[in-house]
C-alpha cells in the first residue's frame, strides 16, 4: 500500500508542477515575448482609423458598397449563418459549385461593368479554403478600380496607384502570389477623402 500512495503522491505532484509550468509559465512567457518582440502581429494586426479599430489586416472584412473594393467571395454566408469561417466542400464536378461559379461570374461582370468576353481572375469569383482570405490578386483589384474610381467621383488613375502602392510581394520572393490586402487599399480611400 505505501508504494500506491507514493504512486499517487507523485502523479499528483507531476500533474501539478506540469500544470503551472505548461499553463501558467509558458503562456506567460510566449505572451511576453510575443508583445517585446512583435506587438502588432501579436495583438491581432489590428487597424485603426481616427482612434477606432477597422478591423484585421489578416481577416477579410464583408464591404460591399460599390465605392470600396470587394473581397474574394465565402463560401459562408457570415450574416445568415452565424459561422466565422468554412470552406464550401464542393469538388470540381460538383453541379452547385459550377452554377455558383457562373453566376459570381455574371454579377462581377455587371457589378464592375466588364464585357462579356473579358476574363476575370479567379479569385473574383472563388472562395478562399477558410473564406476569410484578406487579400485579392492585383488583376482581381484593377478590375474593380474603374467602378471604386466613378463611386467615389476620383480619377482611376489615383485607385490605381493606391493599388499599386498596395501590392505585396510573394512572401521570402518564392511563396504564395502578388496580392493587394483588401483591407488596407479600402483604408487608404477613406484617406483619400
Amino acid at each position: 500500500m505505501k508504494t500506491l500512495a507514493g504512486e499517487c503522491k507523485r502523479a499528483v505532484l507531476a500533474v501539478a508542477l506540469l500544470s503551472i509550468l505548461l499553463g501558467g509559465i509558458y503562456p506567460l512567457a510566449v505572451w511576453g515575448i510575443g508583445q517585446l518582440l512583435f506587438p502588432g502581429q501579436a495583438n491581432g494586426s489590428l487597424l485603426e482609423r481616427e482612434n477606432e479599430i477597422g478591423g484585421s489586416a489578416l481577416v477579410a472584412q464583408p464591404f460591399t458598397s460599390p465605392a470600396y473594393f470587394h473581397p474574394r467571395p465565402s463560401a459562408v454566408d457570415y450574416a445568415v449563418s452565424g459561422v466565422k469561417s468554412g470552406g464550401s466542400n464542393l469538388g470540381p464536378l460538383s453541379k452547385r459549385l459550377h452554377e455558383q461559379a457562373k453566376a459570381r461570374i455574371m454579377n462581377y461582370r455587371k457589378e464592375n461593368r466588364l464585357p462579356s468576353a473579358s476574363r476575370i481572375a479567379a479569385d473574383a469569383v472563388s472562395a478562399s479554403a477558410s473564406g476569410l482570405d484578406p487579400h485579392i490578386s492585383p488583376a482581381n483589384a484593377i478590375a474593380q478600380a474603374d467602378r471604386v474610381a466613378r463611386a467615389r467621383g476620383m480619377k482611376k488613375e489615383q485607385v490605381l496607384r493606391l493599388i499599386e502602392l498596395h501590392r505585396e510581394s510573394r512572401q521570402l520572393g518564392i511563396l504564395g502570389e502578388e496580392r493587394v490586402n483588401v483591407l488596407l487599399l479600402n483604408l487608404s480611400l477613406c484617406a483619400q477623402e
